[in-house]
């Protein structure tokens, strides 16, 4: 990976910046792509949302954009984003359901490098599956940020990569697209300026991050699926309180993780065995650091309660304190 930031780059700060930003890249992506379709892989996050945008400005209907269920979603994630793009952008929207295709692979994986490379492969595999459907694809477009090249560059010294990312170096050697990739040099901050200015609606561009391998890089260790629904189902419980608390604009990403421990506990005057829930709060501008959001107590006890006392599985809450560095925001 030799993508370089230039020094000489400004910092896109201001509407009057993006709007040259985006003028640029539109300019440079017509140039690139001609007359051929693009695949783009469409979480519905934050990157992809504003390089869909982007590119159906710069090419409209020769856009195709794949959204892949891998069953690591949020809970509502997929019906969310086929309602946004669908409904409200009238984009040219594949919905793929490849739940099983990815938690079969996953069984019994617990390395997270593995996981991800897993993740990421397989979702090339989905896309070029599509491809073989439509004629004219010749370019993948994927949304892929500056923090992600450098989390997954080996330094020159020696040091290991932070992570690898399934958009950065994990594609294969005989991958069929050309890669078209409009924001890889912009950090969170820029990105979320250029989707505002390119029109995009407050609640898509302020929206979580979330990774790539989605929920899978957030239960812990080896996936199993009833240790993913709880995950899902305490994740949207921190994501219902945090709304009802005015947390949710606070923060910028906060989230659920569930590693593969159980411990003790007592349910019906019974022993109750079963997983802890992390509840990870982090505030950042570039994603390069983060500090930790504090949350009132009040609201801890709430969550605390309504997912031990709702979620099947979990008898446990903790809360994670450790900002980046030394930790990632995520935990794998």
């Amino acid at each position: 990976m030799n993508s370089v930031r230039p020094e000489s780059m400004e910092r896109i700060t201001t509407r009057e910046l993006a709007l040259k930003f985006i003028e640029e890249q539109v300019a440079e992506v017509r140039s690139q792509v001609g007359n051929k379709k693009v695949l783009l892989a469409l979480s519905g996050g934050v990157d992809s949302s504003v390089v869909a945008a982007l590119l159906i400005k710069a090419i409209g209907k020769q856009l195709v954009c794949v959204h892949v269920n891998h069953g690591l979603m949020r809970k509502g994630e997929s019906e969310a984003v086929i309602d946004m793009f669908r409904g409200e952008l009238d984009a040219n929207l594949i919905y793929v359901d490849a739940t099983d295709r990815f938690l079969n692979l996953l069984a019994g994986v617990s390395e997270p490098e593995k996981k991800r490379k897993i993740i990421g492969a397989e979702f090339i595999n989905v896309f070029a599956d599509e491809a073989r459907k439509l004629e004219g694809v010749s370019f993948l477009a994927q949304g892929t940020i500056y923090p992600d090249i450098l989390e997954s560059i080996k330094a020159a010294e020696g040091k290991k990569a932070v992570k690898s990312h399934h958009n950065v170096g994990g594609l294969p050697e005989d991958l069929k697209f050309e890669l078209v990739e409009p924001i890889k040099l912009l950090f969170k901050d820029e990105v979320r300026v250029v989707g505002e200015a390119l029109g995009l609606p407050h609640a898509m561009v302020y929206r979580q991050p979330f990774p790539g391998p989605g929920l899978g890089v957030r239960c812990l260790g080896a996936i199993t699926r009833d240790r993913l629904n709880a995950l899902r189902e305490a994740d949207a419980i921190l994501r219902d309180e945090f709304d009802k608390n005015g947390l949710a604009e606070k923060v910028w990403q906060y989230f659920i993780a569930v590693p593969d421990i159980k411990s003790v506990g007592v349910k019906d005057e019974s022993r109750y065995e079963g997983w802890p829930a992390i509840i990870r709060a982090v505030n950042t501008k570039d994603a390069m650091t983060a500090t930790i959001e504090e949350i009132p107590y009040e609201i801890l006890h709430k969550i605390t309660y309504r997912i031990t006392h709702e979620v099947e599985g979990i008898n446990r809450v903790l809360l994670d304190l450790t900002p980046k560095p030394i930790g990632t925001i995520e935990w794998e």
